[in-house]
């Protein structure tokens, strides 16, 4: 008799667990005005975290930094927590790089002293947003999707120049390098650097200060470059030919410029 109670209640508690599993899922997939709404919110809570991960280095002598740090490692642990409930395979979901940039990101809000020299990585949490739909949703709703690859372009550039700009800080500044006394002074660097503007003002000292100022002309004019593209060269939809599978065709274009086959883009005013 006690076996045959306690089934139906093991039963009904795994029925709450997965009915909790879907509500979780369309709040974080559908397009349901109240799962908009959600989305929203959860995308502006991104956008200020990632706001406090920029200024990190000004506000980490602040009395109250810890505090707001281990807040922002409970909201972060929450995020993954429920986007994790929310997916049909965790292990697959695990695997992905957006996911582990953003447990590594937990782990240095969770143990700032232990990954104090790797804190400035914490801006991925920038390029990782953008892998989600949630993040280009608003655009494609106003008709705005054709700009998604600029804006990305402009993205990888951003995240590129506070990675690099904490790096160099890191590294360099504080360090018996008068060159480096800040991080304005280590942000100032790295654009002039990128830009190839060398003004010569401010250098990295030694041989592997030379090799790192190599290193960001290189990826920077590369960044550079991407972006021109994106910006200056005719805008495409992505629609994939469905006989060769190429994904960019010209928002008016009749016949893939592949294979020849018939295309039947919708208007891009509404794609």
């Amino acid at each position: 008799m006690s076996a045959e109670k306690d089934k139906p209640a093991n039963d009904d508690s795994k029925t709450a667990f997965q009915e909790f599993r879907s509500r979780l899922r369309l709040l974080y997939h559908s397009q349901s005005p109240g799962a908009q709404r959600f989305q929203a919110l959860v995308l502006i809570v991104d956008l200020a975290i990632i706001a406090f991960f920029i200024a990190t280095p000004l506000l980490r002598g602040d009395e109250s930094f810890l505090w707001i740090d281990y807040s922002i490692a409970a909201l972060l642990a929450v995020d993954l927590v429920a986007r994790a409930l929310a997916t049909t395979d965790i292990m697959r979901w695990l695997r992905q790089l957006p996911i582990i940039i953003d447990i590594f990101i937990l782990a240095t809000l969770l143990a700032p002293t232990l990954f104090f020299n790797l804190g400035f990585l914490r801006i991925l949490r920038l390029w990782t947003l953008t892998r989600s739909s949630t993040f280009w949703r608003p655009l494609r709703k106003r008709n705005l999707g054709i700009y998604q690859e600029p804006i990305q372009a402009v993205i990888n550039l951003l995240v590129f120049l506070f990675v690099v700009t904490g790096f160099v800080y890191t590294a360099f500044a504080n360090r018996g390098h008068d060159n480096i006394a800040g991080y304005v002074d280590a942000l100032y660097f790295t654009v002039a650097t990128v830009t190839t503007t060398g003004f010569g003002d401010i250098t990295l000292p030694g041989t592997w200060g030379k090799l790192t100022s190599i290193v960001i002309m290189i990826v920077g004019i590369s960044l550079f470059v991407r972006l021109a593209q994106s910006i200056f060269r005719p805008n495409k939809v992505n629609f994939p030919c469905p006989e060769c599978g190429l994904q960019k065709h010209d928002p008016d274009a009749v016949h893939c410029k592949a294979c020849g086959h018939v295309l039947n883009i919708p208007d891009h005013g509404h794609y």
